[in-house]
């Protein structure tokens, strides 16, 4: 008899140990993110054009196939992100009005993933330079875009993507510190 109750306690007990209604299993975690502090240097690219870098980037010239000369890329290591910067002088075979078309469109490819696309006109008459950002929210290959000129000659153009499957939550605090990146790179630039 008593070999009975204590199996019945103990069932009970068992029943209503598993029963919680507490536990969830843990998300997993992302990395600790640590933010270099922004130091910046002024860069010559060899092309008509110059500005400022954070000392934590690396700008080196675009070596794929169908890069142009002053195409370059602004690498930052530590966060496994390249910005994309491409360079046209404006002329008879690239008018102003065909490269922002085509920025433009560049931006607005990424709308099937994009949940929203915000557009903020650069103007910066100080140093002659006037364009136009793109901010693409949503889990796009790029979520940054930008293109700036001085409206007569040159054309700069600018891609920020993440070598990293998109995950907007997981790349925004990272993403809103590249942008105070490139924001300086934009005010800081300069054509010759």
């Amino acid at each position: 008899m008593i070999r009975n109750i204590t199996l019945l306690i103990l069932a009970g007990l068992t029943i209503t140990g598993c029963n919680n209604d507490d536990y969830s299993p843990k998300p997993r975690g992302f990395h600790r993110i640590i933010f270099p502090e922004k130091i910046y240097i002024q860069r010559e690219t060899g092309c008509p054009y110059s500005f400022e870098i954070p000392k934590y980037s690396n700008l080196a010239v675009d070596k794929s196939s169908n890069a142009k000369p002053c195409w370059k890329n602004l690498d930052f290591p530590q966060f496994n992100a390249r910005l994309h910067l491409s360079y046209f002088e404006i002329g008879p075979n690239s008018t102003l009005e065909q490269l922002t078309e085509d920025a433009r469109t560049f931006a607005f490819k990424h709308t099937a993933m994009a949940s929203a696309i915000e557009q903020q006109v650069i103007s910066l008459p100080e140093h002659n330079v006037y364009g136009l950002e793109y901010h693409i929210q949503g889990n796009t290959a790029s979520n940054y875009q930008f293109f700036i000129s001085d409206k007569s000659k040159h054309y700069l153009r600018g891609a920020l993507y993440f070598n990293e499957k998109p995950h907007l939550d997981s790349i925004q605090p990272v993403l809103k510190f590249i942008e105070e990146d490139i924001a300086h790179l934009i005010n800081t630039s300069k054509w010759f």
